[in-house]
């Protein structure tokens, strides 16, 4: 066949011929032993096989002008944005970027609220923020099942939304998981408005960033990756884990099936069906593994305490506190706010649960272990009975929190708890007293730990109910010495 006559490739296949890719490669690796397992396609992806508009093609011929010839770029974090061009794309319309963002809207106690001009985007619950992972990582949540038709949502203020929820945690560790299912050609974004939303997030959303996942992908979801492929860093790439069902969600966070709209779970159940992995038989005379007396994870406060000779404060709580407590040690930059290796705490759990006296000589596994040791108390330290009145916090006038607060901690919170969480507050005083050189001030240190105080028994955690969590931990920390008696 002569040339003219050859078959005319589309942009997109032309680029991944070029770049030695296929419909099969990759991008990053999986931790999913399933990987190769792909569902259907929730939407028609054709327009991905076809000859694309003159947008998209302008975005494919910008990303192979970015000057990288090499599949995955070694760029480093730092230097990205810089190589890149850095920048944000401008534009008009729905799908485009504009350069100027709200700004984080602050009440009288430092907390932000919605700005009034994204509350049409807040109403559809399409971004979430549902506690911590099991390394005390907050997790943030985007349902595309929640998007709304294209034509009735500005995808623009939408990416304003997702970063002004993002700017209240990226000063910590946080993940991000996706939930792709729910994404159709009537509400997804055009791959322009993706191209612009991965260059807006620059390094101050990427650095913190632990982990991105994304679940129940598609090929839809490897087609945009490899088109974007030359353009993420290698750095960034390892961050991305892709998540086939949600059982593989769980190996990294314990999440609420509550707080996952059930359009998603239902979609799960079918691909777990479809996929059908094989039940393991569970002999008839399995025994439940008993309780250890020297057992302080996972159990329930009072357990500690008939277990541990009448001592209210848990062992490894006041060990902890002991540790951090040291000037070195306090004065450490972001404490509380960095994640540990998931490994060595793990281990260290499984050695306080035998009885055993833990080394500690790094303050962010210190610190790791004591927020664990709150987050899975059977129930929370300030118990499930307060948590509707502490939910009125904000409804409070300022004139009547002080005597509410005392209230609660004083007269309707069980004795061994107002004694653990006196022991905590007061510390978590010095710890703020120290801001200057550790950067966690009162508020820093509510956002960290109000999520590890106080949640729901029958609803799930929801970034409404933590802004009045924060609020309260926040007055807690601030006015701990008139608040708790001698």
């Amino acid at each position: 066949m002569e040339a003219d006559q050859q078959p005319k490739l589309s942009p997109i296949k032309a680029f991944q011929v070029a770049h030695g890719l296929n419909d099969n490669d990759e991008p990053y690796p999986s931790l999913s032993d399933v990987h190769d397992y792909e569902p259907n396609l929730e939407f028609d992806d054709t327009e991905l096989h076809q000859p694309p508009d003159a947008d998209t093609v302008d975005l494919i011929q910008e990303i192979e002008s970015s000057g990288m010839d090499s599949p995955v770029s070694d760029f480093t974090e730092e230097n990205f944005e810089e190589q890149l061009g850095g920048g944000v794309l401008l534009g008009s319309g729905p799908d485009s970027i504009g350069v100027s963002y709200p700004a984080l809207v602050s009440n009288n106690d430092g907390f932000y609220e919605t700005p009034s001009s994204l509350m049409d985007i807040h109403r559809h619950a399409i971004v979430d923020v549902i506690g911590d992972d099991k390394l005390g990582r907050k997790i943030i949540t985007v349902y595309a099942c929640r998007l709304p038709n294209s034509k009735e949502i500005d995808h623009g203020r939408l990416l304003q939304y997702l970063k002004f929820t993002l700017d209240q945690y990226v000063e910590q560790d946080y993940s991000l998981v996706y939930f792709h299912y729910g994404l159709t050609s009537k509400n997804k974004p055009a791959l322009t408005w993706l191209w612009q939303a991965y260059r807006a997030f620059d390094r101050k959303y990427k650095k913190n960033l632990k982990a991105l996942f994304l679940v129940h992908p598609t090929s839809f979801i490897r087609i945009v990756s490899q088109i974007f492929r030359p353009a993420i860093s290698a750095k960034f790439g390892r961050k991305i884990v892709y998540i086939n069902f949600l059982h593989e969600l769980q190996e990294h966070m314990t999440l609420d099936r509550r707080c996952i709209p059930q359009a998603v779970l239902n979609h799960d159940e079918q691909l777990v069906q479809r996929a059908k992995p094989p039940t393991p038989t569970k002999p008839d005379n399995i025994n439940v593994p008993q309780l250890l007396a020297t057992q302080q994870f996972g159990v329930s406060l009072q357990f500690i305490v008939d277990n541990n000779g009448g001592e209210v404060i848990p062992p490894i709580v006041r060990q902890c506190v002991e540790y951090l407590d040291n000037p070195d040690v306090l004065e450490t930059e972001g404490l509380f706010r960095r994640s540990a290796s998931a490994v060595i705490v793990r281990d260290l759990k499984a050695r306080v649960n035998k009885g055993e006296i833990v080394p500690l000589n790094d303050p962010h596994v210190a610190a790791v272990l004591l927020k664990t040791f709150l987050r899975e108390l059977t129930e929370p330290l300030l118990t499930y009975d307060l948590y509707d009145e502490i939910m009125q916090f904000t409804v409070w006038s300022k004139d009547e929190r002080q005597r509410q607060v005392s209230i609660l901690i004083l007269e309707k919170l069980p004795v061994p708890n107002y004694k653990v969480l006196k022991y905590l507050v007061q510390f978590l005083y010095r710890v703020m007293d120290r801001s200057d050189l550790n950067k966690m001030t009162a508020y820093n240190l509510a956002v960290v730990f109000g999520p590890n105080l106080i949640w729901p028994e029958t609803e799930q955690m929801s970034l409404i109910a933590i802004g009045p969590i924060n609020m309260f931990t926040n007055f807690l920390l601030q006015n701990q010495d008139s608040i708790f008696i001698v």
